[in-house]
């Protein structure tokens, strides 16, 4: 199959979107579309990590067309060498953290005894391991064709258990928190804010509700059949328009039951933003495939090349820098903070300054990404 180039960028576009999100100057000052959503809704930023789950749907069905859709012990293999890899480099990036804190520590050896007993289990990576591992199954056991039932099947299944335990809040009753701690454990939670201001343990990255993630990357799969099984560029993009269309039109009606809620990832929140990625990406192939429009996307294309790979080296840069502790005229800063607060501040003001700041970081990432894109050099995670 020829490589789609408009996949590469949407793969490169949310990874920009991943950087500059997590990494702001400072989280006291950043633009209202930047936040997440405090619970229900959607952000523009409540968009970028579903956008790359979609394109990791897509890219797993290329991956496994290869093999067929087979099942077998080298497919399997592939999966779980991938999740472990994945969850290798999730603890490995949390334990580097915790190194970089532990300097400051009034013992470095007895904080780093707690890493263990109050590691995050779960987050951004896990999920993601835990997405492609069980995605994967159910894709080459079920087929392409029949993944869109499959994802149906898990959104009614979620829906009816959010339903039935009544878990439309953030609280401590909530049944996916329950779960969580009971499995988890509070120390291993991530904990939010709810509109009372109590501080509940909660992770957005939750056990159950990976269900409903695993859902969007089947429906990316899905979305890749549709543009992978033709070789006409124009049917690619109106297969994806209506796709996508009917996917977000179901998702923004499925909303008044069961809102749009990132933290929860609805089933509202999986079409809504399954439609969303899908019709981006159509117009991405209008673009650059079919009109030839691909002198813009360089700068994407060089992060969708080696995406986790450039994100794990954005974390590790910010970890770094943030460990980095000195006084300037009598002030306490770090390396990130001081090129916040003494270079950005000063030219775009705190909340200008803080986006510079995250923008300022994409561009180095770039830097990196790009001659690895130059000379063909992959890393994959």
């Amino acid at each position: 199959m020829k490589r789609l180039l408009s996949l590469d960028v949407l793969r490169g576009i949310t990874i920009a979107g991943m950087i500059t999100v997590n990494n702001p100057g400072s989280w006291s000052h950043i633009y209202a579309p930047l936040r997440h959503v405090q619970w229900n809704g959607c952000t523009p930023t409540d968009l970028v990590f579903p956008f790359f789950v979609f394109v990791m749907g897509v890219a797993m069905y290329i991956s496994y067309s290869k093999f067929d859709f087979r099942l077998t012990w080298r497919t399997t293999g592939k999966l779980f060498y991938r999740f472990a890899m994945i969850l290798l480099v999730a603890y490995g990036l949390s334990l580097i953290s915790r190194i970089c804190r532990a300097f400051y520590a009034d013992d470095f050896w007895e904080y780093m005894r707690g890493w263990l007993p109050n590691m995050r289990i779960l987050g951004v990576f896990p999920r993601l391991g835990l997405v492609s591992l069980f995605g994967g199954l159910l894709l080459l056991t079920f087929k392409p064709r029949y993944t869109p039932w499959v994802a149906a099947v898990l959104l009614t299944g979620y829906s009816i258990l959010i339903a039935v335990t009544h878990s439309f809040e953030l609280n401590a009753e909530n049944i996916l928190s329950r779960v969580d701690l009971a499995v988890l454990g509070d120390n291993h939670m991530y904990h939010m804010t709810n509109a009372a201001g109590e501080r509940i343990a909660f992770d957005p990255e939750g056990i159950l509700s990976t269900i409903p993630c695993i859902a969007h990357a089947l429906l990316g799969a899905f979305a890749g059949k549709l543009i992978m099984t033709t070789n006409d560029y124009t049917e690619k993009t109106n297969r994806l328009f209506i796709f996508g269309s009917i996917i977000l039109l179901s998702g923004f009606l499925l909303d008044y039951a069961f809102p749009i809620n990132k933290a929860m990832w609805s089933a509202s929140y999986t079409l809504v933003t399954c439609g969303l990625a899908s019709l981006l990406l159509s117009l991405l192939i209008w673009i650059i495939d079919i009109n030839g429009k691909s002198r813009w996307s360089v700068f994407f294309e060089s992060f969708g090349a080696n995406p986790l790979f450039i994100y794990c080296l954005s974390a590790l840069f910010v970890y770094i820098t943030g460990a980095i502790r000195f006084t300037f005229h009598d002030a306490p800063y770090n390396l990130w903070s001081f090129y916040y607060k003494v270079c950005m501040v000063p030219l775009f003001g705190e909340t200008g300054g803080s986006l510079a700041s995250a923008l300022t970081l994409v561009i180095f990432m770039w830097l990196i990404a790009h001659p690895l894109y130059r000379k063909k050099i992959y890393i994959k995670i």
